[in-house]
């Protein structure tokens, strides 16, 4: 008991002691000022890194609508492998119909959604 009653004195004496405030509070502080420097150094890696991806994107970019572009100059050509048509329509820039087959197989002209039935419970 005698050993609590010491303890308990001494913590209230190291509160009410401003240099003992004083030093938490430095402690706190450079604390924060390290973990505050190390985040900084990891920002400006991934700034730099984010730098270089995006370089290294818009190379790919290039050296792709470079390839695209030969190969539609080949596709153009009497001796192609895969006809123009067929290229465009691989990378979505064929202009096809839009059809919608109904449940019979047949195409459906006009609207779709006039098309559907309507569903009334």
């Amino acid at each position: 008991m005698e050993f609590a009653q010491r303890l308990t004195t001494l913590f209230t004496r190291a509160i009410n002691n401003d240099s003992v405030i004083d030093a938490c509070l430095m402690g706190s502080f450079t604390v924060l000022c390290v973990r505050s420097y190390k985040q900084q150094k990891d920002i400006e890696g991934l700034e730099a890194e984010k730098a270089s991806l995006l370089t290294i994107n818009k190379a790919m970019k290039k050296t792709l609508w470079t390839w695209k572009q030969q190969l539609y100059a080949e596709a153009e050509s009497d001796s192609a492998l895969v006809p123009l048509d067929r290229i465009k329509a691989i990378y979505g820039e064929a202009n096809a119909p839009p059809t919608d087959v109904a449940t019979t197989g047949e195409a459906v002209q006009g609207d779709p959604k006039k098309a559907a039935p309507k569903f009334i419970v």
